[in-house]
């Protein structure tokens, strides 16, 4: 037998010589043996060649087919989506049966002035009031609490008037009288709350300082009616259900043993008269008097846990360019005023509250530029 026919028929290296030129190869290739993940086949084969001289020559060979350990997926457990889950469905609807609503309608400021063809131009925003009115007939509110300076009545202010907001306050009462039959037409079953604020108190004021055999006096026979010189008298209240809280500062409205209702006497800037309020009140305030919307809250230790109280002012339903005469605004030489930058913001508010020690949960309802985002809606505007 020759040579080449002795060593082809001899079998090739052993598994460990195999296995010694496999490991030749990886290290040859750079291929560190821990990257392997899966071996996916070794092949162990001869090859013939010829030398330079002509003689055959055979080589024992080996190759080996892998895929990287990375391929496999990392060692450490992966993070996976959650479970799926079906959720049945749910048609139970939850009952609000035992809520109550209130809307809240600030700082009005009704009143008039005169232009210069004698026309009446109004101060509170018609606009404005018709949302408000809007409002209360899609809530139907268990209680309308106006809280506040609902008349301007410029004519018993103690400060300089000029003639052109002489002889309007009929035209406010007129104006007034109107809105509480509107108000009780939009709610036939909601109780009617008017704070006075001290914007009202200016007709008490004025019948003591200059007629003040006239303060008090009733219709004839009528201990328990209300004075023929008062805001309820005069705008018609017991026409219309309307209850009057008199006695501005003091007065104030519960709606449960959590929040009530006041006019307010604080003031101060840059949406701090909240903070005021929190500084000295033990429950939860809505106020009016300063035209600007203001939520604030805090939270402090009880004897029972901790208890959170809100301090809210909804705005104003008065026009804030300037026509409510304030202590900012200016006249033109014939004594009109002219379209100033007021600090004031338009809105009202709805209050959903539990009788008794209940909780409850207010609602802001802004105005911007006469419009006003409502259940999805815009009021007003293009």
């Amino acid at each position: 037998m020759s040579d080449l026919a002795n060593k082809l028929s001899n079998p090739p290296e052993s598994k460990a010589q195999a296995l010694g030129r496999l490991v030749e190869i990886l290290d040859r290739q750079n291929i560190d043996i821990n990257e392997i993940g899966s071996v996916k086949r070794v092949s162990l084969y001869q090859s013939l060649t010829k030398d330079q001289d002509g003689e055959a020559q055979v080589h024992d060979l080996a190759a080996i087919q892998f895929s990287p350990k990375w391929a496999e997926g990392p060692e450490w457990d992966p993070v996976y989506q959650g479970p799926s889950i079906k959720l049945p469905k749910v048609t139970v609807k939850q009952s609000i049966s035992n809520w109550k609503k209130c809307v809240v309608l600030p700082d009005i400021q009704a009143g008039f002035f005169r232009d210069a063809n004698g026309e009446l131009i109004s101060t509170h925003d018609p606009v404005a009031m018709d949302y408000a009115l809007t409002v209360i007939k899609e809530e139907k509110p268990d209680i309308i609490a106006l809280n506040g300076d609902n008349a301007d009545l410029p004519e018993m202010s103690k400060y300089r008037l000029s003639p052109a907001f002489s002889l309007t306050t009929q035209a406010t009462i007129n104006y007034l009288t109107t809105l509480c039959a509107q108000l009780r037409d939009a709610a036939p079953h909601a109780r009617i709350v008017w704070m006075e604020g001290n914007h009202e108190i200016r007709l008490t004021n004025y019948i003591i300082d200059n007629a003040k055999a006239a303060f008090g006096l009733k219709q004839g026979n009528t201990p328990d009616s209300f004075p023929v010189l008062s805001i309820p008298f005069l705008c018609r209240f017991e026409d219309f259900g309307v209850e009057y809280f008199a006695g501005y500062p003091a007065s104030q409205f519960w709606l449960n043993n959590r929040i009530k209702i006041i006019h307010g006497t604080k003031v101060a800037s840059g949406g701090s008269t909240a903070h005021k309020y929190l500084g000295t009140e033990k429950s939860s305030v809505v106020y009016g008097h300063i035209h600007r919307r203001e939520w604030a809250e805090r939270t402090r230790g009880d004897w029972d846990g901790p208890k959170t109280i809100a301090a809210i002012s909804f705005g104003c339903l008065a026009r804030v360019d300037g026509m409510v005469p304030s202590t900012k605004g200016g006249m033109d030489l014939d004594g009109r005023p002219i379209t100033c930058v007021e600090d004031w913001q338009q809105g009202l508010g709805i209050i959903h509250y539990q009788e008794g020690d209940g909780p409850f949960h207010p609602e802001m309802l802004p105005i911007h530029d006469g419009t006003m985002f409502y259940k999805g809606k815009l009021l007003g505007g293009e």
